[in-house]
């Protein structure tokens, strides 16, 4: 009997599938590439110039410009005969045909080549379907309307798990946005049997939220009157538990190994361990705003394992941006109260665009101020992401001018696009062979010019002055010995550290970023003349990280080899 149930459990187990998932401290070490769809997607019959509609979105104007974009490159023998002009079918054949998994699997060499480790998509539920709004179709993924459902304008089942698949083939992870705070209306009285949840007591009643009120910002309705979001009921036990059946079954059935939680300050702090415990996998949430305290509540084991780093992100526009204040302090000062006040600042997501805010090129007139935030979020604490579209120097304003379609660009080798292959190369040498992405960094200096940084044996100075020349100087003193030999990774021109371990940036040729790491220890980097330990390997094989571990299954795999050997007792 003891045989046969310890058999009967091995075969149950083996028939098990192995799930797997990537912690937070895996996450650490990884460099992220943000997509929205439609606008990552590659077309590759499509026009590429694209002045007569510079935005390609998703109003009716910009979508009849696109229509008649394709058309006048032979697309029109590609619609199904079916399809007859001015339909809503019409317009979405145009529309959607550029927004589904495949085409973002025909980009990843692109976005891989670039040196990222990670990918982050909007998010893949089922979204609002009927007569386009004043703002658009929900071109975007954010508009939900069954959680529980795909949105087929993106995929299929097996074309999601596809793109998660070739991601890992690459070793690569898979991170997926979600959305579980609201859904999408075009009334305020909404009828819910189309939704997830089909009762009222599962939403909070309609109310306009007061943004000097914890409460009423969790429970009242995000969108306005026209496209209002109505307000899941997270308190709700039934929708505690619906939410993490679901959340678990989506991460195990695609291999999903991270989420971005959309409008996370938004919903009970108290959600965020259940849900992302029934995960399995990291979660960094949406936590919009510049006051640090607010934010720093949302890091934890109370909440999440992460967020995306705001104030920090407007300590860098107040500081760097051309024209702009250009007030240094305020990335000193958000360091030190970083360090002070969450749990685990490198953990954050650090970024300087994304879908919800201007590009840099719109806020700045000046590359250079791009290149020093870049360099300072790849290299301190934190997570780097890049949106889709900064390596291209795409300058639209706020939404939906900063959601730029991506093809017209020809996905050029530009050299914004380089810079970022040499900070993710560096990155993740570092990351591969030293504690560097645990080691906390530390403030070295901080000027009206610039700022310098150390974190693990690498020493960054990053100005704010621009490209024009200056006589001018920024003065970092090091932990370094005198003489000690190190190399500006950026440029590979050599480095003597001074007296006093001091080491000066010069800017007479310009506000570029500076990168210093001691010249002996660059051996397998690639860099600088340096052998790259990687080289041979399969270019779909990225850098060693970390396996991610398995979850659930692990316990089974082990109970069934017990079994496996009880059978011989």
């Amino acid at each position: 009997m003891l045989h046969t149930l310890f058999f009967t459990f091995s075969l149950f187990s083996f028939a098990l599938p192995l799930v797997y998932a990537a912690t937070a401290d895996q996450w650490r070490g990884r460099s992220i590439y943000q997509c929205v769809y439609m606008t990552c997607s590659h077309f590759p019959n499509a026009p590429i110039d694209s002045s007569p509609c510079p935005l390609l979105e998703s109003s009716s104007t910009d979508m009849l410009c696109l229509k008649e974009l394709i058309l006048t490159n032979a697309h029109q023998a590609a619609v199904p005969g079916a399809v007859a002009p001015g339909t809503r079918e019409y317009r979405d054949y145009f529309f959607y045909s550029l927004v589904e998994f495949p085409s973002l699997r025909e980009n990843l060499d692109y976005i891989q080549d670039a040196g990222f480790t990670a990918v982050w998509i909007s998010p893949v539920s089922q979204n609002y379907e009927g007569p386009t709004t004043p703002y658009g179709d929900a071109y975007h993924g954010y508009w939900i309307a069954d959680a529980t459902k795909l949105n087929s304008h993106f995929g299929t089942s097996d074309d999601l798990k596809a793109l998660s698949a070739d991601l890992h083939r690459r070793g690569m992870y898979l991170m997926i946005d979600v959305v579980v705070n609201d859904v999408m209306a075009t009334s305020t009285t909404p009828d819910l049997s189309t939704y997830m949840f089909k009762e009222q007591s599962q939403y909070h009643p309609y109310c306009v939220i007061d943004w000097s009120n914890d409460t009423s910002e969790e429970q009242c309705w995000l969108g306005d009157t026209v496209v209002p979001l109505p307000d899941i009921n997270t308190e709700d036990p039934t929708v505690v538990s619906a939410f993490g059946d679901w959340i678990q079954s989506l991460v195990q059935e695609y291999d999903i190994d991270g989420l971005r939680i959309d409008a996370a300050k938004h919903v009970n702090i108290d959600f965020w361990p259940v849900f992302c415990g029934k995960a399995g996998v990291f979660c960094i949430g949406e936590v919009f705003g510049s006051d640090v305290d607010d934010a720093a509540r949302f890091q934890g084991p109370d909440s999440l394992d992460s967020i995306l780093n705001y104030p920090m992100y407007d300590a860098l526009v107040d500081a760097f941006t051309i024209p702009g204040t250009q007030n240094i302090s305020a990335v000193a000062d958000m360091i030190a109260q970083s360090k002070a006040k969450f749990k685990d600042p490198t953990l954050l997501g650090n970024f300087i665009e994304n879908q919800d805010v201007p590009r840099w090129a719109n806020l700045s007139v000046d590359p250079q101020t791009l290149y020093n935030a870049m360099v300072f979020n790849f290299m301190t604490d934190g997570i780097p992401i890049v949106y889709y579209g900064q390596e291209q120097g795409f300058s639209g304003n706020t939404d939906p001018y900063n959601r730029e379609a991506m093809w017209p660009s020809k996905y050029a080798n530009t050299t914004t696009y380089q810079l970022i292959t040499t900070l993710n190369q560096f990155r993740n040498f570092l990351v591969n062979n030293t504690q560097w992405a645990t080691t906390p960094m530390e403030l070295l200096t901080a000027s009206p010019y610039g700022i310098a940084t150390l974190k693990g044996d690498v020493v960054s100075i990053m100005t704010n002055i621009g490209s024009p020349p200056q006589n001018i100087s920024v003065p970092v003193y090091t932990p370094y010995g005198a003489s000690t030999a190190l190399t500006n990774i950026l440029t590979c021109q050599q480095w003597a550290v001074g007296s006093n371990g001091t080491i000066d940036g010069q800017y007479t040729l310009g506000g570029v970023p500076i990168i210093l790491y001691p010249s002996d220890l660059l051996q397998n980097s690639g860099l600088c003349g340096n052998s790259d330990s990687t080289t041979g390997s399969s270019k779909y094989t990225s850098f060693a990280m970390p396996a991610r571990r398995p979850i659930t299954s692990l316990l089974a795999v082990i109970l069934s080899l017990l079994g496996f050997l009880f059978c011989f007792l």
